[in-house]
């Protein structure tokens, strides 16, 4: 047997199990993954993936203690007994969060950390880094500091930062979670390109299947609670229910095809839109499917909200962030504000909920000028829900975070609980109102925050990236609980790079580019743009490109009459 047929990463009959855990997270374990392959790690959250990610680059058992059982081999290393700086010579890891992984004061001195510890001669080190940083694209941003940077940029500093230790295996832990949508596209593009240069082995952790395929991959590995459920082609497991039965999201055409009765098989190639075969008989139930439930108009008024007006603002007098920006937000609708990393979309919420103050321009609420509250007074009804919900909780014990503006305010306890407990019900956290905040998952701790604004009887909430980093049991769970907020009246604004976000649950997107608002329209009409998606680093979706396919016209109609079908679907629980 020669090497080249010889795997890389090899695990037989593993289990780990964290030290403070009664169970072991990963169970059964046969894994062989060979040179030169590119394999997507699914799975929902919790499910193992990334304990297994952990596990082939040291971290589990060094960082995280815990017990091994069974063989793993990583490039010839006997992992289990092996240490994280042995591994890191064999293992490259790039984080979700590439802030985490800087180290050096410029983008050049970061690269050449690794070379610089191993005390590489300095001629040397400047030639590998400087290759380094031209396979990723990066090398005419050598002398930024970090903060200079791009998500995307600094995605590729990270990159070049573990491939001049010219290891053989690149891991990617959610690569896509922090980037726009076009930044993302390119992310992917990077990977596929480095990967095809170097000959690297790569895995990719990333419920966001459909941005990964964008590219092809050799295999992915579909985990859930602790074991391998699948080792399949991308073409062999669409072809299956599997990833709907574990809660991953199939990419929308797949699904567009099954609510039109197509029977999808390995031989239709659905691994890619691009790439999907699709026969007249096919086509015709496309076209039939989308004429049955023609799109229809909304037809309506609504009393205005938040109107703002010729609005501009800087963080320095040489640089506008804003410029000029004029919309309306009518009471119960419900919208999302996209744009590319930079564009404005945060900045503008933090100028209506007064975190800053504008340069010029109006902000009126039901007509009032909104400038002349302060943040006390404007918390009352615009609530403000930040990415991170560890960055908003103050407080041990949820009741007590939930109830903290109340008291504040100094509203009599009895009308403190009663409202608080109103709200838990509503945000379905009734039942662990006496739990610390510590014992509850990311996306409870996100309705956690959720509900310490909502105490307050906001008519907007502004929500930055609600459904980040998580996957799409989790993603519905909390999209359709704001749903239910917005049903109940609750004006809402999400602030996002998830474009089904944007198609699913808001009619209406708000499009941000260089400061400047430069579209207001239907969401499937922004998606269905290729110029304005160029020029607001979005993401042509796959609907769109389906519809075209198939000759059904116009485009953005199918998209409605797909997004219309999907919630129909969704609200009966299918």
């Amino acid at each position: 047997m020669t090497e080249q047929n010889l795997p890389v990463i090899s695990f037989k009959d593993f289990s780990f199990q964290y030290r403070a855990q009664k169970k072991p997270t990963l169970t059964g374990i046969n894994l062989d993954i060979y040179p030169g392959e590119k394999v997507l790690i699914a799975g929902p959250s919790g499910s193992g993936k990334s304990t297994l990610a952990g596990c082939i680059n040291g971290l589990n058992p060094f960082s995280n203690p815990g017990e091994c059982k069974g063989t793993l081999t990583v490039d010839g290393v006997d992992a289990p007994h092996s240490s994280i700086f042995e591994l890191s010579a064999h293992v490259g890891t790039v984080l979700q969060d590439p802030d985490g992984q800087f180290i050096g004061l410029t983008v050049g001195e970061d690269i050449a950390f690794a070379l610089e510890n191993s005390c590489t001669p300095q001629d040397e080190m400047h030639a590998i880094t400087r290759h380094a940083a031209e396979l990723v694209g990066i090398e005419k941003h050598l002398d930024y500091a970090p903060h200079e940077l791009s998500g995307g940029q600094k995605q590729r500093v990270s990159l070049a930062g573990v491939m001049v230790d010219q290891v053989k295996i690149l891991l990617f832990d959610e690569p896509l979670a922090n980037l726009d949508p076009a930044a993302g596209k390119q992310a992917i593009e990077l990977i596929d390109e480095i990967q095809k240069k170097t000959g690297t082995t790569v895995l990719i952790i990333e419920h966001r299947l459909e941005d990964v395929l964008w590219r092809n991959v050799d295999r992915i590995i579909l985990v859930n609670e602790g074991t391998i459920l699948a080792d399949m082609t991308p073409d062999e497991l669409l072809s299956t229910s599997l990833l709907a039965d574990n809660g991953i999201r199939e990419p929308l055409y797949v699904t567009a095809m099954r609510y039109a009765g197509i029977d999808i098989t390995k031989e239709k190639r659905p691994a890619h839109v691009d790439s999907v075969v699709l026969n007249e008989g096919d086509r015709k139930r496309l076209q039939e499917w989308f004429e049955t439930q023609p799109f229809k108009e909304e037809a309506g008024e609504r009393e205005k909200l938040l109107e703002v007006k010729n609005l501009s603002f800087g963080y320095t007098k040489e640089h506008q962030t804003l410029h000029n920006v004029s919309l309306s937000i009518d009471k119960g609708e419900m919208v999302s504000i996209v744009g590319r990393n930079g564009a404005g979309k945060s900045t503008f919420s933090k100028l209506v909920c007064g975190f800053e103050d504008p340069d010029s321009g109006e902000i009126l609420f039901h007509g009032k000028d909104l400038l002349k509250e302060n943040i006390r007074h404007r918390a009352k009804y615009i609530g403000y829900v930040m990415q991170n919900p560890n960055q908003m909780i103050s407080k041990t014990m949820i009741y007590e975070e939930v109830a903290l503006s109340l008291q504040k305010a100094g509203m009599p306890e009895e009308k403190v609980r009663q409202k608080v407990e109103d709200t838990l019900k509503i945000c379905g956290l009734y039942p662990f109102r006496n739990w610390p905040v510590s014992a509850l998952s990311f996306g409870q701790k996100k309705r956690v925050t959720i509900a310490s604004v909502l105490v307050q009887d906001p008519e907007l909430i502004i929500l930055d990236e609600p459904t980040a980093g998580q996957d799409f049991k989790h993603y519905t769970e909390i999209m359709e609980f704001l749903r239910k907020l917005n049903e109940r009246g609750v004006t809402v604004v999400m602030i996002t790079h998830d474009m089904h976000l944007m198609l699913e649950y808001t009619p209406r997107a708000l499009v941000f580019s260089d400061g400047q608002l430069i579209a207001d329209r239907r969401a499937s009409e922004v998606l269905c743009d290729p110029e304005l998606i160029e020029r607001a680093a979005l993401k042509e979706t796959s609907l769109f490109t389906l519809a075209n396919h198939c000759a059904i016209t116009p485009p953005e109609a199918f998209v409605e009459r797909f997004i219309g079908e999907d919630r129909e679907v969704r609200s009966h629980g299918c």
